[in-house]
């Protein structure tokens, strides 16, 4: 099947709106500290591992004749990189602007990592695991119901009790994308468990997003509506999907503009992109029961954004969103920093570093590092000639309080 990342839908973008508040005045510069990856590089996602921050991506290598991907990892403690370690390498593996490899700290102390395979007209999800801190790493299989179906990406995990909870997209020829779930145990073995699906109709490839009990993503309609749903793990078992917000953002194609969310106990943030009337916008939810209900949304940027969100909670719980936006003439964008809470205060928005609008540039990642989640590592791909992994590393004390 070809695939559908093929078909992006393109925005108009505009430059500037009264809906954006006015940038606090910039701060010192944020520290740069670049990851350890070679040029050519795209896809950095981050997970937190305690006070490190876990950092995968992929690089290219070998000739340009005959050339060889590695999914890569380091870990950022300390306030510096590790050297970097190959997971899994082949001509065959897979990255592109929107689905890229991850990772996630598992409750038993064993870090999983998934990585993407073409194959046939698709690609495959296929998983490795470390006991040794990302030192080393074994395959496991793959994430999938269906072998010969197209399609199987967009991955994020959740630690669970005795394991990790994998969520991923799922497609085959003629048919809608669904969405699934996979029991990774954290036993000797690091057994994949049956699959699971929980939405047999979702959003092509926006990407997932899951925190505790609860899985984020771009859901489908019949009439073609793809707002953001959630799905929770109770007692009883899965729930039905329901709407974070109802935007009612009706589009013939997908978006590429997944949510993001962020846990603390049973506190859950999710930000997302929405261009349903009245225009392109970033907003943001909180739920205080792990997802059964949520809040209504903070409207963090109404200034036509380009989306990409990312979200974290501080220490106090408060959300922090980051998303990109344009700035300037041309494809110029930068990357934005706001905080808000759950009763809709929000502190005015942080620049960070520049970037572009255009789909080489990627999704910027963000996690929170230092003893205490006192600094915002930013990490995003520069895609000059050839492309690079930035980062910078805020205190989170630059960024705006609220008033």
């Amino acid at each position: 099947m070809r695939s559908r990342l093929l078909l992006p839908l393109l925005f108009a973008l505009a430059a500037c709106s009264p809906d954006r508040p006015a940038a606090a005045p910039p701060p010192a510069p944020a520290a740069s500290l670049d990851p350890p990856a070679a040029p050519g590089s795209v896809g950095p996602a981050l997970a937190a591992s305690g006070a490190d921050l876990l950092l995968t991506w992929v690089e290219p290598s070998g000739s340009f004749a005959t050339p060889v991907y590695q999914a890569r990892f380091a870990r950022f403690t300390g306030g510096r990189w590790s050297a970097p370690v190959t997971i899994a390498q082949g001509a065959d593996l897979f990255a592109n602007w929107a689905d890229f490899p991850g990772a996630l700290a598992g409750p038993g102390g064993e870090i999983l990592a998934h990585w993407l395979v073409k194959g046939g007209e698709g690609y495959a999800a296929h998983l490795a695991r470390s006991t040794d801190g990302g030192a080393t790493w074994k395959p496991l299989g793959l994430l999938q119901s269906d072998p010969a179906a197209g399609e199987h990406g967009f991955v994020s995990y959740a630690a669970e009790e005795g394991g990790v909870r994998a969520f991923w997209l799922e497609g085959s020829e003629g048919g809608a994308m669904s969405l699934w779930s996979s029991r990774i145990a954290s036993g000797a073995e690091g057994r994949i468990g049956p699959a699971e699906r929980l939405d047999e109709r979702v959003c092509d490839c926006c990407q997932t997003g899951a925190a505790g009990s609860a899985v984020v993503y771009r859901d489908r309609s019949e009439r073609e509506v793809r707002d953001i749903s959630a799905i929770r793990r109770t007692a009883a078992g899965w729930s039905r999907p329901a709407a974070v917000h109802a935007d009612g953002w009706e589009i013939p194609g997908c978006p590429v503009n997944g949510p993001a969310v962020a846990g603390a106990g049973k506190r859950l943030a999710v930000a997302w992109f929405t261009s349903a009337p009245p225009g392109p916008r970033i907003l943001a939810a909180f739920s205080e029961d792990g997802g059964a209900t949520f809040g209504p949304p903070v409207l963090i940027d109404g200034g036509h954004p380009v989306g990409r969100v990312d979200v974290k909670l501080d220490p106090l719980g408060a959300a922090v969103v980051s998303w990109v936006a344009p700035a300037g003439a041309g494809d110029h964008a930068a990357i934005w920093l706001r905080r808000v809470v759950a009763d809709g205060k929000a502190g005015p928005p942080y620049e960070v570093p520049d970037t572009r609008t255009v789909r080489a540039s990627g999704f910027p990642r963000m996690g929170l590092s230092g003893g205490s989640g006192d600094k915002i590592l930013l990490a995003w791909v520069d895609d000059g000639g050839p492309s690079r992994l930035r980062a910078s590393l805020v205190p989170l004390s630059q960024v705006p309080p609220l008033p």
